[in-house]
């Protein structure tokens, strides 16, 4: 009798991990097929070219923010294209091979991106910071610029469109020279778990 109990108690366990993992995958399953209707979504209602990428590998170092995506040179990906998402901008392709690419995202201190407060028109250099926020710099002392205002792309550098959404204003503070103010960003996308994008074809 113990020995059955045993082995029958062993049995339930194996099947309980088992539907516990075909749960797991459902639900993964589930979720990207949201993160999918959404993309495609806005894919047919943006003005904007676009190639749909998976993320396929991230960065290894805390240094930089990057990502690989699976789309390349042979999909139309170039350097210098913007990347997106349903929510708003990511980064740009600095790298591309025949079948993959590489995107620096928003979040690294080397990118630098041409914004304006969409409420006023004033413009700044967005910048990233390694951490969760962004930083809009080079405004004027005197900026009409508050919290929760939207910062969109400029359209001033060739690599990104007019009016993507790079995040809300959280905070602004002065500079240590007092020449000028500063506002922080988060941004409208998560950069650290996009899983899908978008590249834009000029």
């Amino acid at each position: 009798m113990y020995h059955r109990n045993y082995v029958l108690n062993k049995q339930l366990a194996n099947e309980n991990r088992l539907l516990r993992s075909k749960i797991n995958s459902l639900s993964e399953v589930s979720l990207e097929n949201e993160r999918l209707q959404k993309l495609l979504a806005f894919r047919q209602q943006s003005p904007f070219k676009v190639v749909a990428a998976r993320v396929i590998g991230r960065g290894a170092d805390n240094w930089t923010s990057a990502v690989v995506i699976d789309k390349g040179g042979f999909h139309g990906v170039r350097r210098g294209m913007c990347a997106i998402n349903h929510l708003g901008l990511l980064g740009r392709v600095i790298e591309s091979s025949l079948d993959s690419s590489k995107i620096i995202l928003l979040s690294d201190p080397a990118m630098g991106v041409s914004g304006v407060i969409q409420r006023t028109r004033q413009e700044g250099l967005v910048s990233g910071t390694l951490g969760t926020y962004l930083i809009m710099k080079y405004l004027p002392q005197d900026a009409d610029i508050k919290v929760n205002d939207r910062v969109v792309t400029s359209g001033l550098n060739q690599h990104y469109p007019k009016g993507i959404l790079i995040g809300t204003v959280v905070d602004v503070g002065n500079e240590f020279s007092n020449l000028g103010r500063y506002a922080v960003i988060k941004p409208a996308a998560n950069l650290s778990y996009a899983e899908e994008v978008l590249i834009v074809i000029p």
